[in-house]
């Protein structure tokens, strides 16, 4: 499991802002560059100007500061209270369609501000850096659309993660290839994701209040519940009932958390006891107890959950703020619970991580601070990295839908970064379709027009002869409507023939250039997680 540290705790003493993802490991044997190349793309489909910000510590002096476009680190000087004006750390970001590269330096842990249309104002005290927090009324930043991401970059690799711990605002995907070539992604949302993010939570029954839109009606975020509370936005008692139910379920059995999946026999039992959860190790000692949480305590996994960087009362409250955000603490008795379909059942349930993690394409967000039990979070990591990304995502539909009708795109597989190609550009019947790198040609460009995904010259992706059992060739053939041309893409990531109840396919898990693709049983596996470019 990750070490998730607070970046107040990681920077200063006034950092405002989320946990970042801090992993404690012996250094690998092979290093990453001294300077990481990071590509920064720009596909939100908005004309505003990006402007760019990495800002942090340096590992090695403890000092803060922030890094220019050539990867060189500054370090904050000056500042006073009240707080001053911090010196222009924005680096010049894409426009819509183009990618521009900023380097993170080794030995640096911090975050990538991205903000659409004007620049971040950062202020600095004696002791250090106020970053942005709109979810206080007269913050600077309030009306500015922006969002970050967080990483470290070490002797032991590179971990990124996209973040919605504070807020979503600005869907983005995160990617690192290895020494080895190979590329790592999450992060992306599903087509018309952002809209359907804010659509969902505000429709929730006490949750419009958490999306902020600014008066020329863009709407520039939704509030994490714990910040929305906070702001006097969301209920404060919003999740008390629920916590209270759960919490005395176990006065009358017995809780066991297996905080560690690589260590199975370390276990703890937890009892309540006048509101008091007490925690006892194999051998009947007592190792733990916490207080009975409040709704800010689950939503910031803090206060009566403290989680210290120790390998005993840190894990435990890791598990219980995991289990009770995804509302799984009270009806799974050994957690944590890894199966995602028993999470959010509860009622009241944290809708805001619920409708993220729904509208992923992979289905992991960092929604939570402790969102990573389990390995539900939104990181790449590689221990020799060559390489990283950021891609801001689309704001609307991509494909053949509302806003952008018609629209050719691409379509990866989450496994590979691949895309589905029509081989050697021929559009002929029965060409049976494959996986190749991405190149941007008209092989690789899909439509989504109802429930057909169609190529170029009319044809469309087909099931041969109309096939519905486990491995049919999945090819190119004239458009005509029948079962064998319906498919949909779901928020899941499958890519599914309506006709067969079965899935797109790699087979025999060929991750190279030519693996052909077939039907097969619905498995959630990652040859068959597929997500528009």
């Amino acid at each position: 499991m990750g070490i998730r540290k607070k970046l107040m705790a990681a920077l200063c003493a006034l950092v405002v802002g989320p946990p970042m993802t801090v992993v404690a490991s012996s250094p690998a044997q092979a290093v990453g560059p001294a300077l990481l190349p990071v590509t920064v793309t720009n596909s939100t489909g908005r004309g505003d100007a990006v402007h760019l910000y990495v800002i942090g510590i340096q590992l090695s002096s403890n000092r803060l500061g922030y890094v220019n476009q050539g990867g060189t680190f500054i370090p904050w000087s000056g500042g006073q209270l009240p707080p001053s004006p911090a010196p222009d750390a924005s680096i010049p970001g894409p426009g819509n369609g183009g990618s521009t590269t900023i380097r993170f330096p080794r030995g640096f842990s911090g975050r990538v501000y991205f903000s659409l249309g004007e620049k971040l104002k950062f202020f600095l005290t004696p002791d250090g850096l106020v970053q942005p927090a709109p979810w206080a009324g007269g913050d600077a930043n309030r009306d500015i659309l922006f969002d970050w991401s967080e990483f470290t970059y070490n002797d032991a690799g590179l971990w990124l993660n996209s973040s919605q711990v504070d807020m979503f605002a600005v869907p983005h995907a995160v990617t690192v290839t290895g020494a080895n070539g190979v590329t790592k992604r999450t992060g992306d949302v599903v087509d018309n994701g952002r809209n359907a993010i804010i659509d969902g939570i505000r429709s929730q029954a006490g949750w419009a209040n958490t999306v902020h839109t600014r008066a020329d009606g863009t709407v520039l975020r939704v509030l994490a519940p714990g910040k929305a509370a906070g702001a006097g936005l969301l209920s404060a008692s919003y999740l008390d009932s629920y916590i209270a139910w759960a919490w005395n379920a176990y006065t009358t059995k017995t809780l066991t958390v297996v905080p560690f999946a690589n260590q199975p026999n370390t276990r703890y039992f937890g009892r309540t006891s006048g509101g008091v959860m007490t925690f006892t190790n194999s051998a009947g000692q007592v190792v733990a107890s916490f207080n009975r949480p409040s709704s800010a305590s689950v939503w910031g996994c803090d206060g009566d959950l403290p989680a210290p960087n120790d390998l005993v009362v840190g894990p435990i409250s890791r598990t219980l703020c995991a289990a009770l955000n995804r509302g799984t603490l009270g009806t799974v008795d050994t957690q944590p619970s890894t199966n995602a379909g028993e999470f959010y059942r509860n009622n009241p349930t944290n809708h805001y991580a619920r409708v993220i993690h729904a509208n992923m394409s992979d289905g992991k967000a960092y929604a939570f601070a402790f969102d990573d039990v389990g390995a539900f979070e939104s990181l790449v990591h590689d221990g020799d990295p060559r390489a990283a990304g950021l891609i801001l995502s689309p704001f609307g539909a991509v494909g053949g839908g509302p806003g952008n009708p018609g629209a050719a795109v691409p379509v990866l597989s989450n496994w590979n970064n691949k895309c589905i190609d029509v081989p050697n550009s021929a559009f002929v019947d029965r060409a049976q379709l494959q996986m190749w790198g991405c190149n941007g040609t008209n092989a690789q460009k899909w439509t989504f027009t109802g429930n057909a995904v169609q190529s170029q010259n009319n044809k469309c992706m087909d099931v041969d002869g109309g096939a519905t059992g486990n491995g049919a060739v999945v090819q190119l053939y004239t458009c005509n409507g029948t079962g064998a041309q319906q498919f949909t893409l779901n928020a899941a990531g499958d890519l599914v023939n309506l006709q067969a109840n079965r899935c797109v396919d790699i087979k025999d898990w060929n991750g190279g250039d030519g693996a052909k693709l077939q039907l097969w049983d619905c498995a959630g596996t990652a040859n068959q997680k597929w997500r528009k470019g």
